[in-house]
């Protein structure tokens, strides 16, 4: 099964100012350090593989540290340098022990066939994976500008990277493409940015919020209740403000403290069977709301380059009838898009999309 949605009309974000860095935090897209990455972290197919720390706008627009990595395709890149992929990637944890430059898990064979088509790729790991502080997992604007300075850090590390770039995410880093989008001309005018593919995004989770309390059911889907705790204890660490934990049980500090030391596959196993009203010992209401909305929301407007957002019907991760409504939102706010959904699931998606997602890519990228 397809669908197609395309509409027209172009709205722009304002501006996005870069807070300035503080005395011992790097200015956004500034390098700090540089490794070689060991042959057999490199994402397969390339001829090199470096890890960079760099500066990035963290929660609240602060400045802060993130890390992520640089490879190159083989061959001599073309005129202009090479057409750069910023890839972001889904939930892997919030501990510093599931950073992607740390675990050498960096997309694998799937960002090998990218590399493989003349794309230079850069990572990131996100703000607090590998770096200070607690990673907040679904803070849309935090991932976004990690996405974006990765470019900046990847163009002023490696001299063969061009200006021109996409950014691809897929689950968490779906959103973060997402946001990616409507940040990205503003944010860093002096890049070229072509465009985004986003593929499984959890959307819509800050409108379900509202029902978060004591006695709400296991969902029959897939690692719920360990992204709910990865998004509590990200908003614990951004939002002291929010007390997060006058809102749980005390099964669900305890959940908050596993989410904080295992990475997804240990802390499913750990935490999965707990249901989501097990977390909490009352009703959330205005303040830890309004604090989920404003972290967890895809902009609807903004969408001034091309966009591919790509949905499983059959995904158990995130439930297309989310998507759907994302799609129909993206429509009435008369964003252009393209919508494909696959009759695949969360994972599957990513690699069914890939023949009309490359397709999508060259078109950006031009001859």
């Amino acid at each position: 099964m397809v669908a197609t949605v395309s509409v027209t009309a172009v709205l722009t974000m304002p501006v996005v100012m870069a807070a300035s860095a503080a005395a011992d935090v790097a200015a956004p897209g500034t390098v700090t350090a540089t490794r070689p990455l060991p042959p057999e972290q490199w994402i397969p197919g390339s001829v090199s593989g470096t890890a960079v720390t760099y500066g990035t706008l963290g929660p609240n627009d602060e400045p802060a540290l993130s890390t992520g990595a640089v490879f190159l395709p083989p061959g001599a890149p073309p005129p202009g340098g090479w057409p750069v992929v910023s890839w972001a990637h889904g939930a892997v944890g919030i501990s510093d022990t599931c950073a992607p430059t740390v675990t050498g898990k960096i997309g694998g064979p799937y960002l090998g066939r990218w590399l493989a088509q003349g794309y230079a790729i850069v990572a990131t790991d996100y703000v607090g994976l590998g770096t200070d502080g607690v990673h907040p997992y679904l803070d849309g604007r935090s991932e976004a500008h990690a996405v974006v300075d990765m470019v900046r850090a990847g163009v002023a590390t490696e001299p063969t990277l061009s200006r021109k770039w996409l950014t691809l995410g897929q689950s968490q880093g779906g959103q973060a493409a997402m946001v990616t989008a409507t940040i990205a001309t503003s944010y860093a005018p002096e890049l070229d940015y072509r465009g985004t593919v986003a593929l499984g995004v959890p959307s819509n989770i800050e409108n379900l919020a509202v029902l978060g309390g004591p006695g709400f059911p296991q969902l029959p889907l897939t690692g719920t209740t360990t992204f709910i705790a990865y998004a509590l204890a990200g908003l614990r660490a951004a939002r002291p403000d929010v007390d997060v934990d006058a809102y749980l049980s005390a099964r669900g500090r305890a959940v908050l403290t596993l989410a904080e030391e295992l990475c997804y596959e240990e802390a499913n196993a750990a935490i999965g069977a707990t249901s989501i009203g097990d977390l909490f010992s009352r009703r959330l209401d205005t303040p830890i709301l309004a604090a989920l909305q404003e972290m967890l929301a895809i902009p609807v407007r903004g969408y001034n380059r091309p966009l591919f957002l790509g949905q499983g019907l059959f995904d158990t991760v995130v439930p297309s009838p989310l998507t759907f409504k994302l799609a129909t939102d993206l429509a009435l706010a008369g964003q252009r898009f393209t919508f494909r959904v696959y009759p695949k699931g969360h994972l599957e998606t990513m690699l069914a999309s890939e023949p009309e997602a490359n397709t999508f890519v060259r078109n950006l990228f031009g001859p």
